[in-house]
């Protein structure tokens, strides 16, 4: 190999390196993304079984609403009951920013939705979110989030 190869190689590849896990970033941040817009679209449809799979086994989330963290188990029976009130009927994530580092990430965003009341009453909320999920053989799954809505 003559020396200029060797000198580019020896230049250009932690370029090469450093783009190439970029791309792997900027993929990681589209399928977090999409776990969380997995997980709303799920809790919209009343999927239950759908978003318990979602959440890791150790998931421990804080909702404003809520006095203090909450367990998988807690949060998926405070989800049965609250849809006893009504359900949210749409729903729009804006997110503000996604770190991901190794096989941990974490979304900062804000929403809006309509939830209707059983009654038929719609009541608008915006509100915010920052979820924390780890990467699995399943793919990403939620361990920890914190938010609620803005009032």
């Amino acid at each position: 190999m003559k020396v200029t190869t060797k000198l580019a190689l020896v230049l250009l590849g932690p370029l090469l390196f450093s783009a190439a896990l970029a791309q792997d970033t900027s993929d990681d941040e589209a399928d977090v993304l999409l776990a969380i817009e997995r997980e709303w679209e799920a809790a919209r449809k009343g999927d239950h079984d759908e978003v318990d799979d979602m959440l890791a086994d150790d998931f421990v989330g804080w909702g404003k609403s809520s006095p203090a963290p909450r367990s998988k188990r807690s949060n998926s029976q405070w989800r049965r009951f609250g849809e006893q009130m009504g359900r949210v009927v749409r729903y729009e994530l804006y997110p503000l920013s996604i770190s991901v580092h190794g096989d941990v990430a974490v979304a900062h965003y804000l929403y809006s939705t309509a939830f209707k009341k059983k009654g038929g009453e719609i009541e608008m909320s915006n509100g915010r979110y920052t979820d924390v999920l780890i990467r699995t053989g399943d793919g990403w799954k939620f361990i920890a989030w914190h938010g609620g809505d803005d009032s």
